[in-house]
Order: C-alpha cells, then sequence, then structure tokens
C-alpha cells in the first residue's frame, strides 16, 4: 500500500510540474505530524466590484491524517477550518488580502492506539502582501509575504499551554497556463513559515522566534465546462522541523477544493 502510496503522489507531482497555475486554490494547513494527510474545502468565490478588482473568498473545509503507525490518510479526523477573506487588488501586479478564520483540531496521545485526548480551538486573523511578475504570455510567478496572529482555547474556551502566537510566512509560486480550454492552469510553490509563541505553562513566558516548517505544492486547476466552478486537485508535503516525520520526507497530503464563482451584481 506504501508503495502505491508513494505512486500517486509522485504522479500528482508530476502534474503539478507540467501544467497550470493557482488561481484562489485553498492551499492545506498544517495538520501536525502524521504520514498521510487529505484536505477538502468548498468554497465560494465573489467578486466586490465591477472592474474585478475586489474579491472575496468563503470556505469550509476539513482535514484527515494517517496514525503515526500507517498511511491511510483518511484514518483521523484532522481539523474543521472556516475561512473568510477579502483581496484587493490595488495596483498593477499587486494585491493585499485581510482575514478571519476559526479552526478546531483534535487532538491526539503520542503512543498506541493514538486515541484523542482533547479538543482544540484556534482563531486566526491574518494579512498578507502580494506581488506577481509577469513571464512571458504563459508564466507567472507570485511572491507573498503572510502576518498572522494566532489564539488558542480548548474546547471549553479555557487556556491551553500555548496561549498565542504570531506567525509569518513567505510564499513563492509559479504558474503556468496550460491551454485556454477550461482554464486549465498548472501550479508549483514553495512556503517558508517562521513564528514565535506565548505560552502559558510552565509559567507565562516567550519562546524563541525561529523557522518551523517548509511546504511545497503542485496544483492542477481547471473549470467546469459551462459552470461557475473550478476544481483544484494538489500534492503538498509538509516539513516540519524537528518532526518524527521529516525523516519520512515530511507529511504527504492529497488536496482537492471546489470554488464557486460568483459575479459581480449590481445592486
Amino acid at each position: 500500500m506504501m508503495l502505491s502510496i508513494k505512486k500517486l503522489f509522485a504522479g500528482l507531482f508530476l502534474l503539478g510540474f507540467i501544467g497550470s497555475t493557482l488561481q484562489a486554490q485553498i492551499s492545506p494547513p498544517g495538520l501536525g505530524d502524521a504520514n498521510t494527510a487529505f484536505w477538502g474545502a468548498f468554497g465560494v468565490k465573489r467578486q466586490l466590484d465591477s472592474l474585478g478588482k475586489k474579491q472575496a473568498l468563503s470556505y469550509i473545509a476539513i482535514g484527515r491524517k494517517s496514525s503515526p503507525d500507517d498511511h491511510n490518510l483518511f484514518s483521523k479526523q484532522a481539523i474543521i477550518v472556516l475561512n473568510h477573506e477579502v483581496y484587493h487588488s490595488f495596483a498593477p501586479h499587486q494585491q493585499y488580502s485581510y482575514a478571519i478564520s476559526y479552526r478546531r483540531q483534535p487532538q491526539y496521545e503520542n503512543t498506541a492506539p493514538y486515541d484523542k485526548e482533547n479538543m482544540e480551538q484556534e482563531f486566526r486573523i491574518y494579512g498578507r502582501y502580494a506581488y506577481t511578475f509577469d513571464l512571458g504570455q504563459k508564466w507567472k510567478l507570485k511572491n507573498t509575504v503572510r502576518q498572522e496572529f494566532r489564539k488558542f482555547f480548548d474546547a471549553d474556551f479555557h487556556q491551553v499551554e500555548e496561549d498565542f502566537q504570531f506567525r509569518t510566512r513567505i510564499k513563492s509560486q509559479l504558474t503556468y497556463n496550460l491551454s485556454p480550454k477550461n482554464n486549465q492552469k498548472l501550479a508549483l510553490s514553495a512556503e517558508a513559515l517562521f513564528s514565535i509563541s506565548h505560552l502559558n505553562e510552565p509559567g507565562p513566558h516567550w519562546g524563541s522566534f525561529g523557522y518551523r516548517e517548509m511546504r511545497i505544492a503542485a496544483y492542477y486547476m481547471f473549470t467546469i465546462p459551462n459552470s461557475p466552478f473550478t476544481v483544484d486537485v494538489g500534492y503538498m508535503d509538509d516539513l516540519i522541523r524537528d518532526s518524527r516525520s521529516i525523516h519520512h520526507g515530511g507529511v504527504h497530503y492529497l488536496a482537492a477544493d471546489l470554488i464557486w464563482n460568483i459575479p459581480y451584481r449590481k445592486r
């Protein structure tokens, strides 16, 4: 089974490298240490003005992951996410956005049978700035800086070990317009994550700021003919610093999302 999963991931990676770019794909979040994981999302993307410079993307998503000793990417519930983000292309090649997000994530024991230990809730706000370079008629390179504030609670809104966190994400994404038919695109991206946390235990104190993760992803995107829907299918490798999975090539994700595109309507 492990060999077949590796073949599937390798195929998705090569597909992503050959083909298209990411427009509004919903990238997976980190789901912690595991072997494999699945991420699925449904989003609604709305045009907010007649010029197409302002957009909003709202989505609901779920994540599942394997146990540390197997490779079944649907084995355990990993996360539920509600997210709303507003984008503004305020100048040629430049865009900023801001967002609010709620996440509910089970925590599991570190030893077999890896039963659920508790539930963690997260409230997140973030903003990002992106600059896009046109590299000829078919290629684009988008560089993004994203700053996040993350606040954590248990299931009853009591404090947990990690109080809150500031996290910086730096991402580069190369996109290729594969074909105008069904707006097919391929995208390849790499993202580095740095953070610092305020901790509640063993007493209130700050951790150290540093590099935490690298996420490498490849996506194929297309529009469903005669419909307002776009589909994004991809692979992500999450390389978590000092994790068990880092010794086995990281956490391997299969990801898919469906986005309903709603055009601007004058009220």
